[in-house]
């Protein structure tokens, strides 16, 4: 499993175990269901006797990273940083980004009506602010996408995914579940906002 984590977000790591005075040994990671946004990730710091059987460990010199066995699929590729932004501060896992150039578009029923309800309402609307909504995948009743353009890293996104793209989606194709955000939007390069 490969796992990312960066310089600062090791270097937390360190000092909250640094505190602990050797109770807490590794960082466990588990991925939960979302909704809007995507999965939510819970960060623990953890000693020996917490460690679960099917746990997947991975190294990071000084100290392991415990993914919890249903996560590791989910979280295989991500990348773990610690932020520090003005209303907040924290640990912020960005999954690997599904590429549809990659592993080529969604087929089947369901990834059909979803394109047609992206093209024929989302898109049109995002395109104004130089924006569009792709669907990269499709598991089971969930849906994942991705923004690009103007949308990838816009302010907004959030507000668009959820007051937007889902409502549409969901309002259009009733037996879907969730959508997933699986964009970078940290790496946007020209955000409307």
């Amino acid at each position: 499993m490969e796992l990312n984590i960066t310089e600062r977000a090791q270097s937390v790591v360190r000092s909250f175990m640094e505190q602990s005075e050797g109770e807490l040994r590794a960082l466990r990671i588990a991925a939960h269901p979302g909704g809007i946004g995507g999965p939510r990730f819970e960060l623990t710091l953890v000693g020996d006797s917490d460690r679960e059987a099917d746990d997947v460990q991975v190294e990071m010199g000084d100290f392991l990273v415990l993914v919890a066995g249903d996560s590791a699929e989910r979280l295989d590729g991500a990348t773990v940083d610690y932020v520090e932004r003005v209303n907040e501060s924290g640990f912020e896992v960005r999954p690997a980004t599904r590429s549809p150039r990659v592993q080529g578009p969604p087929q089947g029923e369901l990834a059909t009506k979803v394109n047609e309800v992206l093209n024929a309402q989302v898109n049109p609307a995002v395109s104004a602010h130089g924006g569009e909504i792709v669907l990269v995948d499709v598991q089971g009743s969930e849906i994942f996408i991705e923004m690009a353009g103007g949308c990838q890293g816009c302010a907004l996104s959030r507000m668009t995914l959820k007051q937007g793209v889902e409502r549409m989606v969901r309002q259009a194709i009733p037996e879907i579940t969730a959508v997933h955000d699986v964009t970078d939007h940290t790496s946007g390069d020209n955000p409307f906002y």
